[in-house]
């Protein structure tokens, strides 16, 4: 998922640009050359790069659990992977946290993993699954959505676009912006939404269709965000930009009741990021541990505003302004896992074939 408002690199997340963008901030990050973990007195998690928690978070489990945390980030959510994938004979840690809906499958299948269902699990971990052995723990979720800057539209007179198939209009030529999804993980999964909206058959024409309106391709999603999109806090003259669910939040000036931006909720695609136990892992008690405080309410109600995605926990009470301005879509987009493992390269060189050429 930068992270959602901030996870901007290549697939995967979510830079670091305010409040909004988490990338490389991680208070507690460690260097990716630190020394293995010995013994029982500490635990490593593996994680990416824009990884973050309230130091008093931190400070509590290692208190509660007699364990040292230590971090390393070795990149976004796709180098993370590719890196567990490289040293699985001898792990970079004993637990990992951001391996997400693009490559969960992948991680599974390269035998990176040990099961481990948490005690903390329920039916909302449940229903994101990966498989029945449990090799996977969901923590957190985020949608992917077209944002629009609701006080454009309302300045020109257009009526507000509202589905996929609005974004190919011509009354919405030269408006949109959105990411690449061979360097963006927020591209790879507008993309998704796009192949579970129209299926094989369909989604490239819709490609080819949206680059006929006048579509504009950034590299990352600061760059669409900040330079391209005409929201408030931004410089360009795009009124639609490919964002997140809970970006508009963001965007609200103090003691306002309206947001100026707001989420296209026909449009999502749902990443789910999840955590688990690395196989071989020096201290897998440990690691086991990691994941029950990461569904602890107290990490799970701050997930929200210090890493800018939604808790998987759906009782835990959400920041006033998440509850009024973000919420997520009823009908999110889906594609099964197993079908984005298989073809995800191929689908990326396809999107780069239609829309750049």
């Amino acid at each position: 998922m930068a992270r959602t408002l901030a996870r901007t690199t290549t697939t995967a997340a979510v830079g670091a640009l305010s409040a909004l963008a988490l990338a490389a901030c991680s208070a507690i990050d460690a260097p990716t050359d630190a020394p293995e973990a010995e013994g029982d007195g500490s635990v490593v998690l593996v994680t990416h790069d824009s990884f973050a928690l309230p130091d008093e978070l931190i400070a509590e489990f290692e208190a509660d659990s007699g364990l040292t945390l230590e971090t390393r980030a070795p990149g976004d959510g796709g180098a993370l992977v590719n890196q567990l994938i490289l040293t699985k004979d001898a792990p970079l840690g004993d637990v990992v946290y951001g391996i997400d809906t693009s490559f969960a499958t992948r991680a599974i299948d390269e035998g990176v993993l040990e099961p481990y269902t948490s005690p903390a699990a329920g039916e909302d971990v449940a229903r994101y699954a990966v498989d029945e052995a449990g090799h996977l723990t969901a923590i957190d979720v985020g949608d992917v959505c077209i944002n629009v800057d609701h006080e454009w539209f309302a300045e020109a007179g257009i009526p507000e676009p509202v589905t996929l198939d609005d974004l190919t209009d011509p009354a919405y030529r030269d408006l949109l912006v959105v990411t690449n999804p061979a360097t963006s993980s927020p591209g790879l999964a507008f993309v998704l939404a796009t192949i579970g909206a129209f299926g094989e058959d369909g989604w490239v024409d819709y490609w080819a269709d949206l680059r006929d309106n006048g579509v504009k391709v950034a590299s990352g999603w600061s760059d669409a965000y900040y330079v391209d999109f005409s929201g408030p806090s931004s410089e360009g003259d795009r009124p639609l930009v490919l964002s997140y669910a809970s970006s508009p939040p963001f965007e609200v000036p103090e003691g306002a009741d309206e947001a100026p931006t707001g989420a296209l909720l026909d449009t999502c695609f749902r990443q789910v990021e999840y955590a688990g136990v690395l196989a071989d892992a020096a201290n897998p008690e440990g690691a086991r541990a990691v994941i029950d405080w990461l569904l602890s309410p107290e990490v799970q109600a701050a997930i929200p505003e210090s890493m800018y995605v939604y808790p998987v926990d759906s009782s835990v009470e959400l920041p006033e302004q998440w509850a009024r301005f973000a919420p997520l879509a009823p009908e999110p987009f889906e594609v099964d896992q197993r079908a984005i493992t298989e073809n995800r390269d191929e689908w990326i060189q396809t999107w780069t074939d239609t829309v750049i050429g």
